[in-house]
C-alpha cells in the first residue's frame, strides 16, 4: 500500500521555513518563498520519485526558487543592511543576545554558497551527499564551502581553537534554528 507523497510535504514546512529564513534574512520573504516552493512541489508531485529524499526535493526546489528570485530583483532596491526588517522585531532581552547578534553579524557576511552549505549541513542536518545533491555540486565542493564558512565565521567572531560561541537558552538556539522555543510550563 502506498501512500500520497503530499503528505509527506507537510513535516518538512517547518525545516523549509527556517531554511528560507537563513537564505533570505526577511520573514515575510522566506513565507512567501516556502509557499511559492510549495506551490511548485504540490503542482509538480508526479515528477517526484517515490521513495526518494522527499526533504531534499524539496529544498532542492526551494533552493532553485530563492536564486531564481535573485536573479529577477537584480534592479529592485532592497533592505540589504537590514535597517527596516531589525526594527519589526524585538531580541530576546538575555544574557546571550550579544553573542547573537555578533553571529548574525557575522553570517551575513558569509557569502551565499557558504550560508547555504552551513545551514543545509550544520542547521537542517543534511548529510554532506544529501547537501551536495540539494545544491547540485559534487561532496567536495559542500565540505569545502562548509569548511570555509566555519572558519570565516571564527575569524569573523574572534574565536580561538578551543573557544566555542555558547548560546546559553532556548530562546536563543530557536532564533538559530528557526524553530519555536519550547515553552515554559
Amino acid at each position: 500500500m502506498s501512500s500520497d507523497p503530499r503528505d509527506e510535504i507537510v513535516e518538512h514546512i517547518p525545516a523549509l521555513r527556517a531554511f528560507a529564513l537563513s537564505l533570505t534574512r526577511n520573514g515575510s520573504l522566506a513565507d512567501d518563498m516556502v509557499q511559492d516552493s510549495l506551490v511548485k512541489a504540490w503542482t509538480k508531485i508526479d515528477s517526484y520519485q517515490p521513495g526518494t529524499n522527499m526533504r531534499a526535493w524539496l529544498f532542492t526546489i526551494l533552493r532553485n526558487t530563492y536564486y531564481s528570485n535573485r536573479r529577477k530583483a537584480g534592479r529592485e532596491v532592497s533592505d540589504v543592511d537590514n535597517v527596516l526588517t531589525d526594527q519589526l522585531s524585538e531580541k530576546p532581552a538575555h544574557d546571550g543576545r550579544l553573542q547573537m547578534a555578533e553571529f548574525q553579524t557575522a553570517f551575513a557576511k558569509l557569502n551565499d554558497e557558504q550560508r547555504e552549505a552551513l545551514i543545509l549541513v550544520g542547521a537542517s542536518g543534511f548529510s554532506y551527499e544529501e547537501a551536495a545533491e540539494t545544491c547540485g555540486v559534487a561532496v567536495g565542493t559542500i565540505k569545502s564551502r562548509t569548511n570555509r564558512a566555519r572558519a570565516r565565521l571564527a575569524v569573523l567572531m574572534h574565536l580561538s581553537d578551543d573557544e566555542a560561541l555558547e548560546m546559553t537558552d532556548g530562546a536563543t538556539m530557536a532564533v538559530v534554528s528557526g524553530s519555536r522555543p519550547a515553552s515554559v510550563g
